[in-house]
């Protein structure tokens, strides 16, 4: 296995679209390693995606992870378009005006999910304000037709905050998927200039909300982009005061130049203190370290 430093990678020629740090002047810690590598499983993805016109957040979010997943057949689906309402500053998912909703887009993604023979299905989108909810229905659709086509699967939905719509949240959560997540980000200081269009405490309830519907709940937070350990902490416990059972935590890695700079680099050992201080916390699960994101091993916590 060929295991090289995100700084130096260059993609191949089957996947031109460049991992989260390349395009960062920053100069990346050495533990900051993937293995580039295509393998047909990481093929067959790649080709049925593109067949199937379906986006995947792996790509949109240059997620440094992409090989590693795809070569384990999983991937994250993303809904309703790759053009999101919202600017967030850590995000490299394009902002604008989204196209109209594409009706058939839910049988595709279980087509895919079904060619490919997939155990758990991760499905995300982009925020859909314009939406009187939010997308909503788009999401429940999709877990329906997957559960139709391949009903041994496992379905995990990472929502957005449906702007506190608890009508468009109980719509998805009626479906029961087996994981609900809705990513946190950051913590409460840095929400209104981070993720100026979202509200801290709105996601804290949403969790909430959901836990109360029965669902199994994950949130996800970024560090690096300014914030402290104290306030990190302070996030875990807010996300266990709503009952929050899994959580995912890794490094945040500037996009582009134009994306907020990295304010730090936490060290591989800070995270593991991070996950031993959320398992005492009460969470299931915390996957905790630099390369991780919110789906990064999201098939093995569904057993967990």
């Amino acid at each position: 296995m060929s295991f090289v430093p995100l700084s130096e990678l260059r993609t191949s020629s089957a996947d031109s679209s460049p991992p989260s740090a390349i395009r960062s002047s920053q100069r990346l810690p050495s533990w900051f390693k993937v293995e580039a590598k295509t393998g047909p499983d990481y093929l067959d993805i790649k080709q049925t995606m593109d067949r199937l016109k379906l986006h995947t957040i792996c790509e949109e979010a240059r997620c440094p992870n992409r090989w590693e997943c795809w070569n384990a057949r999983t991937a994250t689906f993303l809904i309703l378009g790759d053009i999101c309402t919202r600017r967030c500053h850590y995000c490299s998912v394009v902002t604008g005006r989204p196209p109209a909703i594409d009706h058939a887009e839910p049988r595709r993604v279980a087509e895919a999910v079904q060619v490919l023979g997939l155990r758990h299905a991760v499905i995300t989108s982009v925020n859909r304000d314009e939406l009187e909810d939010g997308g909503a229905a788009i999401f429940a659709e999709t877990i329906r037709q997957t559960r139709q086509l391949s009903p041994a699967c496992t379905i995990e939905v990472l929502i957005p905050d449906f702007e506190g719509n608890e009508t468009a949240l109980a719509m998805v959560c009626a479906e029961m998927p087996e994981i609900l997540n809705h990513n946190i980000e950051t913590v409460r200081r840095l929400f209104p200039a981070i993720r100026p269009q979202g509200k801290y405490q709105r996601s804290i309830e949403l969790l909430g909300k959901a836990k109360q519907w029965g669902m199994r709940t994950k949130s996800g937070l970024i560090l690096g982009m300014g914030e402290t350990m104290d306030e990190a902490r302070a996030v875990m416990r807010d996300l266990r005061s709503v009952g929050c059972d899994i959580m995912t935590i890794g490094q945040y890695l500037q996009p582009t130049r134009q994306h907020l700079p990295v304010a730090r680099f936490y060290d591989p050992s800070e995270f593991a203190m991070l996950k031993e201080e959320g398992m005492a916390l009460g969470f299931t699960h915390v996957e905790s370290g630099p390369l991780v994101r919110s789906s990064y091993h999201a098939e093995q916590q569904v057993a967990l």
